[in-house]
């Protein structure tokens, strides 16, 4: 009998590797289909699109009518400061208001919570929020930078249109990520005072509804850094034929990281309290 040892058994079949793609790939299936559901809520809720849309391009015929043509806030026309300050004021509602209101209500009924019982990965639910409210603040937009151009006037090069349709736009992530903070800090009897405040206190101080120059000059100081006035002046800067300064662009992105940061951290805080 020989005495060699008995020769290994292999495995007729190898294990199966796992397919690192097919994860991120249902994620983000489930990311989108959730997307295309908040977009169509929100399109449904009649309030919600006058309040976003047909109330700033109201607001700005309402503080230019009977202004003097000639009138000017530096080296724009009023009529052009106030068109680049109402889209920016209606990319804002859309996207802060809604935001923070509809998720501290979910999170109040438990739809958060059932949505974190699906394989929906808890970032596809954030990115689900932002997204749907970028959507929704294009039409406040445009509709604002209609009105501009045939009623008041407001004539630019096609690339100045284009700029500003594009920074507005990117611009208003600052404030969808900072809705979702909001949603995620405040309960649904709390949530509504508390984004009022955030909401008119920013739009006030960043001069949207009121040129900052008329501002003392130590509020103007303080103004000049907070992220409404820093995203109006990157549409104003444009409109006057120039690019953005540096220190707006700066602003604008250093709070997009501090209010992504805050609302993925009270995210994780929530989901650890379910």
């Amino acid at each position: 009998m020989s005495n060699e040892p008995a020769a290994a058994t292999v495995p007729l079949t190898a294990p199966a590797r796992p397919v690192p793609a097919a994860v991120p790939r249902a994620s983000l299936t489930r990311t989108l289909a959730l997307l295309r559901l908040e977009i169509a809520r929100t399109t449904r809720n009649g309030k919600f699109l006058f309040f976003s849309v047909i109330y700033p391009a109201g607001l700005f015929l309402l503080i230019t009518a009977g202004q003097d043509g000639d009138s000017k806030v530096g080296d724009l026309t009023l009529s052009a400061y106030f068109m680049v300050s109402m889209a920016s004021f209606g990319a804002l509602t859309a996207v802060l208001v809604g935001n923070s209101e509809r998720i501290a209500r979910e999170r109040e009924k438990g739809w958060v919570r059932q949505l974190r019982l699906t394989p929906l990965p808890g970032h596809g639910y954030v990115l689900s929020k932002i997204g749907s409210a970028a959507v929704v603040s294009l039409p406040s937009i445009v509709v604002v930078f209609v009105v501009g151009a045939t009623v008041k006037g407001v004539r630019l090069d096609a690339w100045q249109w284009l700029a500003l349709l594009g920074l507005i736009w990117a611009g208003s992530l600052v404030f969808a990520a900072l809705g979702v903070a909001i949603g995620y800090l405040a309960t649904g009897d709390a949530v509504r005072p508390l984004t009022m405040l955030i909401y008119f206190g920013l739009s006030m101080l960043g001069g949207l509804w009121l040129p900052t120059t008329n501002f003392p000059q130590w509020l103007q100081d303080i103004a000049s850094w907070t992220p409404t006035h820093a995203y109006a002046a990157l549409g104003q800067a444009v409109e006057a034929g120039g690019a953005p300064h540096a220190k707006d662009v700066l602003v604008v992105v250093g709070y997009l990281l501090v209010f992504t940061a805050v609302a993925a951290r009270l995210y994780r805080r929530d989901t650890l309290k379910a």
